[in-house]
């Protein structure tokens, strides 16, 4: 494919990386994607892409460099070394790192890539599975406003609300918050369900009348049905939303701001994990509520 529009090399094609490189595809996007899993690059090329057995190979023609990886950890091991993005890739690139990590590897990974001549975004979205599926995903942005201008086409093929919330880290700041009140909001939805349930209600008829007031949401249109029928299949992991969770209080803690609430919220994400179940969607901290209340798990 020939066009004008810039080469993307993208790094990490996982449960969210996967449909997003897909969507630039469609938009008529150069795309090379490098991943840990065969089966993931077999698929990016029997979408139009193409494969890359190594992060160098994967970036060494990209204009611009897309991160979609767990934790900060994997952000920086593929982004220094000799393998990695910063050694590999063309000065004047722009690297959009839309991985969830911390605010402060944000900072750092911006002022690292300077010396190599390469501009940085930090980009985490919010949306979750079917968000990347729809391209409807809400992405917070921290960086300078040219290199945001300069992202925009490529953002707007991703999501739908795409907002420059600051300097470098600022759109991880943001995602913590968000990740704050997502957690929040699905336990007080779980702890509702399971008080429903014990009264007898019938709760398909529940959810729908509190989905249209106040206590309505995107988190409960999203996850009503995964709380209805019991399927926990992740769209996002408990692993990561417990990881999510010491991002935001370790955050707040050195900026003095008190999380009461998302404390506790926190550590129940903990248990369920300590329980064994890290590798189910956020939704079943439900099964937390239901342990608590003596109910027996229905999954």
């Amino acid at each position: 494919m020939s066009n004008n529009l810039p080469k993307v090399a993208w790094i990490g094609l996982g449960i969210m990386g996967s449909p997003m490189s897909e969507n630039l595809i469609k938009a008529g996007y150069d795309v090379t994607g490098h991943t840990l899993e065969q089966d993931k690059i077999d698929r990016l090329v029997a979408a139009g892409g193409k494969g890359a057995g190594s992060i160098a190979e994967a970036v060494r023609d990209a204009d611009v460099v897309i991160t979609m990886v767990p934790a900060s950890p994997q952000v920086e091991a593929v982004a220094y070394g000799p393998d990695g993005i910063l050694e590999n890739v063309r000065s004047g690139a722009l690297l959009i790192d839309m991985s969830s990590i911390t605010p402060q590897t944000s900072v750092d990974l911006a002022k690292n890539a300077q010396d190599k001549g390469v501009r940085v975004l930090d980009a985490p979205v919010s949306g979750g599975e079917a968000g990347a599926v729809e391209a409807v995903l809400s992405i917070m942005v921290g960086g300078e406003q040219a290199d945001f201008d300069a992202a925009q086409p490529i953002l707007r093929a991703l999501g739908r609300t795409i907002v420059l919330c600051g300097p470098h880290g600022s759109g991880q700041t943001v995602k913590a918050a968000n990740q704050l009140i997502v957690a929040v909001n699905i336990q007080a939805c779980a702890e509702a369900v399971v008080f429903l349930e014990k009264s007898g209600v019938d709760l398909t008829a529940a959810l729908d009348v509190l989905n249209g007031g106040l206590a309505g949401s995107t988190v409960l249109t999203r996850k009503k049905d995964n709380f209805l029928r019991r399927d926990f299949a992740p769209g996002f992991r408990i692993d990561l939303h417990h990881k999510d969770m010491g991002i935001v209080t370790d955050a707040a803690r050195t900026v003095g701001a008190a999380l009461p609430v998302g404390a506790v919220v926190a550590q129940l994400v903990a248990s369920l994990r300590a329980q064994g179940d890290g590798g189910l969607d956020h939704s079943a901290l439900l099964r937390g509520v239901e342990r608590l209340s003596g109910q027996p798990l229905q999954a």
